[in-house]
């Protein structure tokens, strides 16, 4: 999918902050709905597809972690969050809530540009049906490596963008270790020990679409000093 060939929503309850993320991100390229709340967003998504979603947190009403929550229920498309808490919690809560991003505010709308951009290039490509697919085995569940699905018996596992990306990531290295360092880069987010950190928080979540016991994880393994590693059957 080509970024400018994407349809955004944009959830915001300030009119102004809305209507000017609207214009910018129709100036590069993009099909862009504005919504002015999450029942909003809501009516909006019962008709209509999208390749992204950024979501102001602090919303009257239902704020964005909540509907993180819910949409994450039934969809797999990726969302940046847009929240003026700068604290750390606040964006592990909405990291672990099924936000693909974060981006505090204030911000740059060329930051929020190539943000949007990124987490689209992360996004796994269609691809034709082939007569053999390659699939790992982890435990009860299988991963389509060229599909980029998972799946447990005949039941789809939902994943969001960046856990499918996380998973195309480890399974092109099964049985080696990859440092914390190296998969932020691979992410294609900034370095730091907060992005590490969310890292940590996105294995968390992904552990608990394979792992049995997602405490003591057996496929998705933490190998000390070295890293994460994914270790099917």
């Amino acid at each position: 999918m080509k970024d400018m060939d994407a349809h955004l929503l944009i959830v915001d309850d300030d009119e102004r902050i809305r209507t000017l993320l609207q214009k910018f991100l129709m100036r590069n390229g993009f099909l862009v709905t504005a919504a002015r709340d999450a029942a909003h967003a809501r009516r909006i998504l019962s008709g209509l597809d999208f390749d992204l979603i950024v979501l102001d947190v602090m919303m009257p009403g239902e704020d964005g972690v909540s509907l993180t929550k819910s949409l994450r229920e039934t969809r797999n498309l990726p969302i940046l969050l847009l929240t003026a808490k700068g604290e750390t919690g606040n964006r592990i809560e909405g990291l672990e809530a099924g936000a693909d991003d974060y981006l505090p505010k204030p911000f740059e709308p060329k930051e929020l540009l190539l943000r949007i951009n990124a987490i689209l290039r992360r996004m796994p490509e269609n691809t034709e049906d082939h007569a053999a697919p390659k699939v790992l085995t982890l435990g009860a569940i299988r991963y389509d490596l060229e599909r980029g699905e998972m799946w447990q018996g005949e039941e789809l596992v939902r994943l969001t963008g960046t856990e499918m990306q996380l998973m195309k990531i480890f399974s092109a290295s099964c049985n080696e270790p990859i440092s914390r360092a190296k998969l932020v880069e691979e992410l294609g987010r900034d370095r730091g020990q907060a992005q590490e950190r969310a890292v940590d928080v996105q294995i968390t979540r992904l552990r608990r679409k394979i792992e049995e016991d997602p405490k003591q994880p057996r496929y998705l393994q933490t190998v000390r000093g070295a890293g994460y590693m994914l270790a099917p059957e």
